[in-house]
């Protein structure tokens, strides 16, 4: 009971990435129905509320791929930090319930910045500076760093290459 115990801590985010992926196909589903049985109404106004529909569950469908991609190789990248050592340590101080002082994330962060800037071609820079902006609290901008360090990691980069 105890190695299931740890095993759903361990997986609690892939768990919940899973339910609410499962939940939104449903939806994504149900949407791509109603909007045939739309388009099959002899009314043009039906059709074209169709039509519209129609859009919904395709756009949706992208938006899905596009982040479970973005996830998938996120996790990649940090696996390779993991066993090269270079993942940056969660030693920022917080409060009694939990969130990092924003304070001490800010005063970090410039540390991973001036390593951005100093090699802009590392992917491995950017994976902690995207850490340094999420425990910042600058969502965007931690989303955008960790795209470019995903991109600089597909593209072998310079000193990004990918390990053999």
């Amino acid at each position: 009971m105890a190695n299931v115990l740890a095993a759903f801590k361990a997986n609690r985010t892939k768990i919940w990435v899973g339910a609410v992926t499962l939940l939104l196909v449903f939806y994504l589903v149900v949407s791509l129905q109603r909007s045939v049985l739309l388009l099959g109404d002899p009314n043009l106004v039906a059709k074209a509320l169709g039509l519209a529909y129609l859009l919904l569950p395709i756009v949706g469908a992208w938006a899905l791929v596009r982040e479970l991609l973005f996830g998938a190789r996120t996790e990649r990248l940090a696996k390779i930090l993991e066993a090269e050592g270079g993942l940056p340590e969660d030693t920022l101080p917080r409060t009694p319930a939990g969130r990092i002082i924003r304070e001490a994330a800010d005063a970090e962060f410039e540390k991973y910045r001036v390593e951005a800037e100093a090699a802009p071609e590392d992917w491995r820079s950017w994976f902690r500076l995207s850490c340094a902006y999420d425990a910042a609290g600058d969502r965007k901008r931690a989303r955008a760093a960790m795209r470019d360090a995903v991109r600089l990691y597909r593209d072998g980069g310079n000193t990004g290459e990918r390990p053999a």
